[in-house]
């Protein structure tokens, strides 16, 4: 099809759609009464995940339209594009090929093929690098062997890293800790320096162009620590820091020694970089091994996106979904609850993988939106949010989509603890959904129902299922950008404010421009420095 004219909202599936909105009338339990099919009709699985859609605000015909409004797009098209390698990050006029990242054999041609003996170089260093480092062997200027690393980066430098060693703590190292620094605040960066045996410390400087200032800065701080405390001159030149970039030539600049630079390619986009070498803390964590199986499920699940039907598709399923609640029905959150504590840290990760990606107002072609598009991702792990926000979702007057998720088994959990938790969630979907009737004279006991929501059951939290979990996330993403014909792959309404920032922290930063609110609150500020 030609994509330079589609506009979904001209499409029949969207004024089809627009037309089940405005006369919407889905009585979800009701469904399940006339419909006997329905939770057979709404759920898909794939290798070990499980997802049921049927609690939703859609019927037979919604759905098909819905099914029409993917089909009619140019999702086809555009995923054909992105795994064969075509520039589809048009305003950025970059590949988009994450996907390549979790390959480990097929049949590539040309410039393809190359990328990948490319990235299975770049694997094979982050497998020498951190199996040194788990074995002891990786010494620092002392000789003693490295008991704490500590990431610096941030978005998703530092986002994707953390959660998975979160995720996988089940498989971490006995004696060695990853700590995380992702936020300019010098007080996490100091408070965590302290607490550490700097002759025992690793520091790793990950970012994609080595210039962002708020890695550079922290960077710059960790090396100031390691110069003082190891009393040595270039801390950067030893093996007390590795850099993590596509841009080696800088890295080199800031003094990192050639061996101690791993690489990964600038087609790697910070919120998909988890999978390449950024994830080294990860194989230090878990290990290489497990690192290799968290790209093993994710390959899986490209291979399910890829060639699966549209219908029985779990990505897609997922971002219709969100289509249909966020441009039909106008409900502006979506929540994600998983039950898991080791997934605690996915909603802030799915926060940035969706926001970040299709937060934008503008066509691909750069034509004005008039429908909306990425709700707002927030979230909490469940039971915690039951006694947070759960008060809101059940009695509130706003209406929220839901992603319960939860592994089926917990080798970490006792059988009791983990029956208790999995019925918690099952019972909030089934509240939720059903509602409760209340006398007049007690309204306050009455629970409207009818509330939206999906459960994703993973088998069991494997570094496998874990990737897997990922990329059906990234997948939902880049269909709903197809389908709202959004470039899901730039971000630069990040890049305004960090211009300013930049201005104002630099000393030749020039405040003529800011406005007289910011004016003075910087001096106000500054009249309080100490």
């Amino acid at each position: 099809m030609d994509t330079s004219h589609y506009m979904p909202n001209k499409t029949e599936a969207w004024q089809n759609l627009e037309r089940h909105a405005q006369k919407l009338s889905i009585d979800v339990c009701h469904q399940f009464k006339v419909d006997s099919e329905r939770s057979q009709m709404f759920s898909v699985e794939t290798n070990e995940l499980f997802l049921d859609y049927s609690k939703n605000l859609i019927d037979r015909a919604i759905w098909a339209d819905l099914i029409a409004l993917a089909k009619n797009s140019p999702l086809q098209e555009m995923k054909r594009s992105m795994f064969s390698g075509k520039k589809i990050n048009t305003s950025e006029n970059r590949a988009v090929l994450h996907t390549l990242l979790r390959k480990d054999n097929g049949s590539e041609v040309g410039k393809l093929d190359r990328l990948l003996k490319k990235v299975k170089d770049q694997k094979q260093q982050i497998k020498k690098v951190s199996d040194r480092i788990r074995s002891g062997s990786w010494l620092g200027v002392g000789g003693k062997p490295i008991t704490d690393v500590v990431n610096i980066g941030i978005g998703g430098s530092d986002l994707g890293p953390r959660l998975a060693c979160h995720a996988l703590i089940e498989f971490s190292h006995p004696t060695i800790n990853i700590h995380f620094i992702g936020n300019v605040d010098g007080a996490e960066l100091l408070s965590t320096l302290s607490k550490l045996d700097p002759q025992r410390t690793l520091i790793i400087i990950a970012s994609k162009t080595f210039k962002t200032l708020e890695t550079l800065m922290n960077g710059n701080t960790a090396m100031k620590w390691l110069q003082t405390h190891l009393n040595i001159r270039d801390p950067q030149r030893t093996d007390h820091l590795i850099a993590v970039t596509a841009n080696p030539k800088n890295a080199l600049k800031y003094g990192v020694s050639e061996s101690n630079i791993l690489q990964f390619s600038d087609w790697v986009g910070g919120r998909y970089s988890l999978w390449s070498s950024i994830g080294i803390s990860i194989a230090i964590s878990a290990g290489y091994d497990r690192f290799h199986e968290m790209l093993v499920g994710a390959h899986e699940m490209d291979e399910h996106f890829l060639n699966a039907p549209i219908e029985k598709n779990m990505p897609v399923a997922l971002a219709l979904l969100s289509v249909w609640y966020s441009s039909f029905l106008r409900l502006e959150t979506h929540a994600i609850i998983p039950y898991c504590e080791r997934l605690q840290l996915l909603p802030s990760y799915l926060q940035q993988l969706a926001m970040e990606s299709n937060g934008k107002s503008v066509t691909r072609q750069g034509q004005p939106l008039d429908y909306p598009t990425s709700p707002i991702i927030w979230g909490q792990t469940g039971t915690k949010g039951q006694h947070a926000f759960f008060q809101l979702l059940h009695q509130g007057t706003h209406t929220v989509p839901i992603d319960f998720i939860a592994a089926c088994n917990d080798m970490l959990s006792t059988p009791q603890h983990h029956e208790a938790l999995i019925s918690n969630m099952l019972a909030q979907g089934s509240a939720l959904m059903k509602g409760q009737s209340a006398d007049p004279t007690e309204m306050h006991l009455h629970y409207r129902g009818n509330n939206p929501s999906s459960t994703l059951l993973i088998d069991k939290l494997s570094a496998k299922n874990f990737g897997a979990l990922i990329a059906l996330y990234e997948h939902k993403v880049f269909v709903e950008g197809c389908i709202w014909n959004i470039n899901s792959f730039d971000q630069w309404g990040v890049e305004l404010g960090k211009t300013m920032a930049n201005g104002m922290v630099s000393s030749a930063g020039s405040l003529t421009n800011l406005d007289a609110s910011t004016l003075s609150l910087f001096a106000h500020q500054q009249a309080k420095l100490a």
